[in-house]
């Protein structure tokens, strides 16, 4: 058999597995709040896995590499700043966003819990985080789409039309049958494939080329300033911006929802530890590729033309054919955890935070469906944005990055932890956040060549600071504070939770 016949082989083994786990999913979801929180009964492992590999899509194994291969580790900042962001995030967030959102009326979406938490009798929370939230994944996953067709496109000669609709058909099916609960755990397993394929890579490319010192050698004779992380065009605004980029996790709806899907709020400890090793592990694995990159084909100048292959390229050069071929899934896997996840939220928010807002008479078996139903209508819309392989859909990811961190961040951070946040200062700094973003990225020299999230969060922080205090929040929001706090503490105590709580 040909090398490709068994990368067919691998990639059919993927597409099977995946599907098998959204039927096992399937069978276990009874009602709505199963379908879109795997009726929070969720363990910090799957959790961790999954909040990982919703996260770092294709960017992981293709992005990062890249960036290093063809500069050097000075490319590092984004992967610090993302790291340091997401341990705060599991440190800060998870534990007390899993509470919060369980006292503010079981709130099972981002937009239901602001909502709720600030007891916004007239829904402007809800609607407008719910509609931003629609809006926003709608357009990240048809950009994942683009990104799956042009995968089979590259890697198998395929027409980019039919390699994007077996992705979308593939993660569609498990997505809309299994929800929630297919969603964790085909992230879950796409993410150990994300990091064994990052380990064994440059661990097996390291032994081919004799050991740690001909590679360091190597390297060295290609570009000695391969291992320096600040170089000659290494500039404050640019490292303040790759750092920055840590804010976005506090207002990505995709990953902060697998908070609220926990057993409880202590188990968010042992999630910090398990999806900050893997962070770890996989973006030294990335790095490690890069290098092995460098000293297998940057010593023959042009062996590369596209640096972002060099995971692809070393897979094929290290591994057989078969292994080679799960190799190339663990990219598509990446791509396909971060699909999932989006659509599955805006899902929720089409259902959950439009629809049930105006609408709140849906039955048990009626509620389920219309997710379902949700699901299938954002796929339909996504596909056809992307059938034309638009770039400027691949670029507006970014710019949606800073967008949600910049709009949703600071208005988490203050509903958890500060108690005189109202409606009226959070939808005011959300709107400013927005505002920032948008107008701040479409400048540039100077200070303006900052990345945008930054001073987006900076004046949404600020804004929805000064309105609430110049104005109340609703009478009931103290009650819930408390009631949260204690609910934190008696779980980090390791006590029981007292009847009634």
């Amino acid at each position: 058999m040909d090398s490709q016949t068994y990368q067919a082989i691998a990639m059919s083994t993927y597409f099977v597995f995946m599907l098998l786990i959204g039927f096992w999913a399937y069978r276990r979801t009874k009602d709505f709040d199963d379908y879109m929180l795997a009726g929070r009964d969720l363990g910090p492992f799957a959790t961790a896995l999954s909040a990982g590999a919703a996260d770092m899509s294709g960017w992981l194994l293709m992005g990062l590499p890249g960036a290093l291969y063809l500069s050097g580790l000075v490319e590092l900042w984004i992967a610090i700043g993302l790291t340091a962001g997401a341990w705060v995030n599991w440190r800060f967030v998870a534990p007390r966003l899993r509470a919060y959102s369980e006292v503010a009326g079981n709130a099972i979406t981002i937009p239901s819990f602001f909502g709720n938490r600030l007891h916004d009798t007239r829904h402007l929370m809800r609607i407008t985080s719910g509609v931003i939230t629609l809006v926003f994944f709608t357009f990240y996953v048809s950009s994942g789409m683009v990104a799956g067709g042009r995968f089979f496109e590259a890697s198998f000669g395929m027409d980019y039309h039919l390699g994007m609709l077996i992705v979308a058909g593939s993660v569609v099916l498990y997505t809309l049958f299994g929800g929630f609960l297919a969603v964790a755990w085909t992230d879950t397993v796409q993410g150990l494939m994300m990091v064994a394929a990052l380990v064994f890579v440059p661990l097996v490319g390291v032994i081919n080329l004799g050991g740690i010192g001909p590679l360091l050698d190597t390297i060295n004779e290609v570009d000695i300033n391969t291992f320096v992380l600040w170089g000659a065009a290494t500039t404050v605004t640019g490292v303040v911006s790759s750092l920055a980029w840590g804010l976005g996790y506090f207002g990505q709806p995709h990953i902060i929802v697998r908070f609220m899907a926990l057993r409880t709020p202590q188990e968010a400890i042992a999630g910090r530890r398990i999806g900050i090793g893997w962070m770890i592990l996989s973006c030294l694995g990335a790095a490690g590729t890069a290098l092995v990159g460098i000293a297998t084909y940057r010593r023959d100048k042009g062996q590369l033309d596209n640096p972002e292959t060099v995971f692809i390229a070393l897979g094929q050069l290290l591994f057989h054919p078969l292994i080679a071929g799960f190799m190339i899934a663990a990219i598509l896997a990446a791509i396909m955890s971060t699909i999932s996840s989006q659509l599955l939220v805006s899902s929720s928010a089409l259902v959950e935070d439009l629809y049930k807002v105006f609408r709140k008479d849906t039955g048990r078996g009626v509620g389920i469906w219309m997710g379902r139903g949700a699901v299938m209508l954002v796929s339909v819309v996504a596909a056809a944005m992307a059938w034309e392989a638009n770039d400027t859909i691949l670029n507006l990811v970014a710019f949606a990055w800073a967008g949600f961190g910049a709009t949703f961040g600071p208005v988490v951070l203050l509903s958890l932890y500060w108690r005189r946040l109202t409606t009226g200062g959070a939808l005011a700094g959300m709107i400013a956040g927005a505002i920032a973003v948008a107008v701040w990225g479409n400048l540039s020299g100077g200070i303006f060549d900052l990345y945008e999230i930054l001073p987006g969060f900076v004046i949404n922080l600020a804004v929805a600071v000064g309105i609430s205090l110049a104005s109340r929040p609703a009478p009931e929001v103290e009650q819930d504070f408390k009631d949260t706090a204690r609910l934190v503490t008696h779980f980090q105590q390791g006590e029981l939770v007292p009847d009634g709580d």
